[in-house]
């Protein structure tokens, strides 16, 4: 019994498509996806409200209207490779899941990618492979992807992850410092990567010491 299904519609209905966000494929997932899961207990009466919610490690769930803007940005499809920066707590890991044929997922905190792990396997998602490292560096053992996201603020579009992606490829990243972080889209074009800015964001820094990781500070 999903005594939550309710809540995810409503959710869906107020907050992203009355936003603009028209990707059926991306709302049909939103209302699948039992986001309550991906936080503590606590916190699972404002699983769906439009707001992030801390994680610990100093990290969050982002809104649910961000993760969808993102993710139709993104235009993932069926055949789709997709590399995540950023596996929190895994809830848009399981979003890309959905919609992806395979997702590659990379987080440098460890307890986090642990926990990320193992609701996924309760929910039964089996197209992700985890690892835990630093998200600059990527994934090059199963490059090029079609499609890359990062899900915190770099100061700059990491290069590494731009050699990492197939040609035509596509990328959504956060860039900028906090307080003028817009959320950027880039396409792949040979080795140009040619980007669009589609709207001011706030997500917590890019992490990428893992001295600074472990004490759960950006």
């Amino acid at each position: 019994m999903d005594n939550y299904l309710q809540a995810r519609r409503r959710m869906v209905e107020e907050q992203i498509a009355a936003r603009g966000v028209q990707d059926q494929r991306v709302l049909d997932a939103l209302v699948a996806m039992p986001r309550h899961l991906f936080v503590s207990e606590g916190q699972w009466h404002h699983a769906y409200e439009d707001h992030p919610l801390p994680l610990g490690e100093g990290q969050t769930i982002s809104q649910p209207y961000i993760v969808a803007a993102m993710t139709e940005a993104l235009g993932v499809t069926p055949e789709s490779k997709v590399l995540e920066i950023g596996t929190g707590s895994g809830y848009q890991t399981a979003i890309l899941a959905l919609l992806a044929k395979t997702v590659y997922t990379v987080e440098i905190i460890q307890s986090l990618s642990v926990q990320a792990r193992l609701t996924l396997q309760r929910l039964d998602l089996r197209n992700v492979r985890f690892r835990i490292g630093d998200g600059h560096l990527g994934w090059p053992e199963f490059a090029p992807y079609d499609r890359v996201m990062v899900t915190a603020a770099a100061e700059t579009v990491p290069f590494p992850l731009v050699e990492q992606m197939s040609d035509g490829g596509k990328m959504v990243v956060p860039v900028g410092p906090m307080g003028a972080q817009v959320l950027t889209l880039g396409v792949k074009h040979g080795t140009k990567l040619v980007l669009r800015h589609l709207m001011g964001v706030a997500f917590v820094p890019f992490v990428h010491d893992r001295k600074t990781a472990a004490n759960g500070r950006p």
